[in-house]
């Protein structure tokens, strides 16, 4: 089975798309196309690119790295949830991507942004698809945006809107047929 890997991309001490995270990682494992692994980018805790060589060497001198490159390289598919600041993605998450190189080329990933606004940071993954492009990852065609998520995160975790698990399971669909079929030949 697949394995995915569910990456809450807030660093912030107290965020709303862990919550997120931790009910799309819920959806995923009933969806059954996959083996599911929640990953907290907080809780990895890179710190600002500190590698000697450039990542395409893949010569690397720190533990965090290596421990980085493993967890990446034991999935087949990742979904970024991921917040917007400024209309943006978050610095935190281009220096995760930035420490590796190899590791992106041709693994399938999905977008779910959020926001507190109407946007569901819809601006954020779009920014963040030229980078992934770039990297040559197998983007999954469809990005979910979750708008106004301060309020559907309470004490008892995400409050779901209706439609929702619809969408996030379209992603997953998409996904798990990237991570099934393979790259395409070139």
């Amino acid at each position: 089975m697949p394995r995915l890997h569910v990456i809450s991309t807030s660093t912030r001490p107290v965020s709303n798309g862990r919550p997120l995270a931790a009910w799309i990682g819920e959806v995923a494992a009933q969806h059954g196309g996959f083996s599911v692994n929640p990953v907290d980018l907080a809780e990895i805790a890179l710190p600002l690119l500190d590698e000697p060589e450039q990542p395409y060497a893949r010569r690397y001198a720190h533990q965090h790295t290596k421990d980085w490159s493993a967890l990446i390289e034991a999935s087949d598919a990742v979904l970024f949830v991921l917040p917007m600041y400024n209309h943006s993605f978050s610095a935190p998450l281009k220096n995760a991507i930035d420490f590796l190189y190899h590791e992106w080329k041709d693994k399938p990933v999905g977008l779910v942004s959020y926001s507190a606004g109407p946007t569901g940071g819809a601006p954020a993954a779009e920014a963040i698809r030229v980078v992934l492009g770039r990297l040559g990852t197998r983007l999954a065609a469809t990005d979910v945006a979750v708008p106004g998520i301060a309020d559907l995160v309470g004490p008892e975790g995400f409050n779901a809107p209706e439609g929702l698990a619809e969408r996030i399971t379209t992603v997953l669909d998409e996904l798990a047929k990237l991570a099934t079929e393979g790259p395409a030949a070139e």
